[in-house]
This record gives structure tokens, sequence and C-alpha cells, in this order.
């Protein structure tokens, strides 16, 4: 969010920067969304509190979404609609475990696992995830870390952030059953499915285990950042507990993006979001086609979302860390990638993070300037 700061400062003095360091889809949300929106508010249909858990249409669209989708039944009553995914995650990490829990997640990872769940005064076990691993949990990690004490949960990304790599079906089943067996609460985070390179959705973590928790949002498949809309899919023995703290942290989720939200299943909806999947891919080989030129290493597989994860210690010339190159490289060039110290507190000096949403010319043109930097700085 700093990164944020200087280049709004930047675009405010004159200077033209390429923006990769957001993980934000630059289509914003389908047409048909916002038709929606206008109609509802032109029509005057009450904006006041809905449930707790949301509009029921709207839930049972996410109910078909998951028939249709995964093959998966679920019922409306266990899906619980939020303030953007990170609602979804503050409500059920405070319903699932309580303060000393060890809850485990990957590193690298998304820093608002660990940030929520430090707050709430879990013990945070970081699992050193790297190339061996695709960037992803094993059940040799897990057994690993809970040899220092039993595991309350696992929190699991796949396509993941920072690096958009996935876990397959049978590894996924892998996990799970480990969960299952040592009494570790799964909750998987599933809010880039559908932005993959393979073009499947992902594997749902339901599909796997019926008592874990799986977490998703309109923002990433939809462009829909900041109607702050997301959802949960809860197991029975959290659905009490999650709707009495959602009835007293934001009494309800944003009623005019849940009114919205009722077209994104729309054809013309999906057709949109499509396009913008296959436009990431594009800029996905854009990138990856410039890799090796660059001098990055360790290039997690980008098999979803829309990021490049890539080691740049051989390039880092006179910069200590990844945060002073990046910082380099926006004043000198005007290009804006986020560091990997935001995702890895331990490696993450050495490495960065690519947003692929911007499209394909953008990270063309950024990438060019990129060259033109690490020429001057290492050469």
């Amino acid at each position: 969010m700093s990164i944020l700061d200087t280049v709004a400062r930047m675009r405010a003095s004159g200077r033209e920067v390429v923006n990769l360091c957001v993980g934000e889809p630059s289509q914003g949300a389908p047409g048909p969304v916002r038709a929606a929106l206008a109609e509802a508010l032109t029509a005057g249909v009450p904006m006041g509190y809905s449930e707790a858990f949301g509009l029921r249409p709207l839930r049972e669209q996410l109910a078909q979404l998951y028939q249709t989708r995964y093959g998966l039944p679920v019922e409306p009553e266990r899906i619980a609609l939020t303030t953007g995914s990170s609602g979804a995650f503050l409500l059920t990490f405070l319903a699932a475990f309580d303060p000393g829990d060890r809850v485990a997640l990957a590193r690298p990872g998304y820093p608002a696992y660990r940030t929520i769940l430090s707050s709430l005064g879990c013990e945070v076990v970081e699992l050193d995830c790297g190339p061996g691993q695709r960037f992803q949990p094993t059940v040799e990690l897990l057994e690993a870390a809970a040899a220092d004490g039993p595991l309350r949960g696992l929190v699991l990304a796949s396509p993941a952030n920072p690096t958009g790599t996935m876990v397959d079906a049978e590894q996924l089943s892998e996990l799970a059953a480990w969960c299952r067996a040592h009494g570790t609460r799964l909750v998987s985070d599933e809010i880039y499915h559908g932005i993959t390179a393979s073009g499947d959705a992902g594997a749902c973590a339901r599909s796997h285990d019926e008592q874990a928790v799986v977490v998703s949002s309109f923002s990433k498949y939809w462009g829909m950042t900041g109607w702050r809309l997301g959802w949960t899919v809860l197991p029975d023995d959290l659905v009490e507990p999650v709707d009495a703290l959602a009835g007293n942290y934001s009494l309800c989720p944003p009623v005019p993006a849940m009114h919205a939200a009722l077209a994104a299943f729309e054809p013309a909806s999906l057709a949109a979001a499509e396009a913008a999947v296959r436009a990431h891919a594009e800029a996905r080989q854009v990138a990856l086609a410039a890799v090796e030129e660059l001098g990055w290493v360790d290039v997690a597989p980008a098999d979803g979302a829309f990021y490049l994860y890539a080691g740049i210690t051989p390039v880092l010339g006179g910069h200590p860390d990844s945060r002073a190159w990046c910082a380099a490289l926006l004043e000198e060039q005007g290009v804006a990638l986020t560091p990997g110290l935001d995702f890895d507190a331990v490696r993450g000096h050495g490495t960065v993070r690519l947003s692929l949403a911007a499209g394909a010319e953008a990270v063309d043109t950024a990438l060019t300037r990129v060259g033109r930097f690490t020429d001057r700085t290492s050469g």
C-alpha cells in the first residue's frame, strides 16, 4: 500500500508510471453488474439492512455455482456473504480458533492471513514452502510443524498469492485427509478460482472435506474489487457462531453490491470474466518469455491467479534487498512492483511479485524498463 501511495504522488506530479504492484483486475465489474446497480438505485430498491448472511437470492445463486462448477451440493444456509474475503477470514478465524491456537500457513503467502490471526492471539506457524514444494504446503511440512504442538488450523490458498501456484486434486485430497486425521481445521482460500492457466476452475476443498471452510470473493474473477463482496461456505458447526459474529461486526454485507452481484451470473457477465482470464493468460506468456533475459531465478509456476513471483538476487546490484530495489526501480524507471518482503520475511529480501492484471501491453512495457534498470545497476 505504501507503494501505491508513492505511485499516486508520482502521477500527481506528472510522472508516467506502469503499476504492476496491485492485485486488482483492470477490467472492472462486468457491464450487467454495473447496469443492475444503476437499475436497482433508479427503481428505488430498498437498500436497508439485509440478514446477517446477506440476500438469500444471491446465496442461492452461489449454491448453484458450486453445483455447476464443482458438482457439489451446497445449501444456501451454509453460505455467508461478507464484506470482501477479508471479512470472511476475520469471521471464520474468530469462530474457528481460540487465542493460543497454532494455525499453519505457507510462506511466502498473503500477509493478511498472518496479520489477522496474530491480532486474534493465534500462534502463526509458517511453513517454509520454496521451489522444492512448488511454494505450497505438503504433508511432510505439516508433520514437521505438528511435532512442536497440535495444529488447530491450516490456511491453504490455491491459486495462491503471491506465487500463483496451485495444488491439484490429489495433493488437496492428501492435505485434507491429514487435517481430518489430526483435528486440524482446513480453511481454503479460493478467491482466484476460475483464473487458471489450465482453464479449469481449480480444486474445491469441499470436494475432499465437508468440514473445510471455503472462502471466495467477487473481487478477482469478476473484477469487483472495490465492491467489497465476498463469501464463505461453512461447515455445520460454524454456521451459528459466524452468524452471531457477523451480526455484531458488520450487521450485514454491502447491500448495493449484493443487488448488483445478482447479475454476475448472467451469460454476458461470465463472458466478460472469461475474456479477462484470457487477457491474464496473454500477459502471463509475455512475462514468462522475459524472465530468463532479466536474470530472474526460481520463478514460481504460474498456474493461476495473475501473478509472477521470482527471485532477483542475481540482479540486486548494490541494493540491499528487494524493497530497496523496487523503490529504485520505481523512481528511475516508473515501474511499480511489490517486494517479496511483504510475503516472506525470511527470504523475501531476494524476491518480487509482478501483477499481470494490467494487461500484456503494460507488462511488456514494464519489463522492457526493468531490463534497462537491471543492465545499469547489475552490469
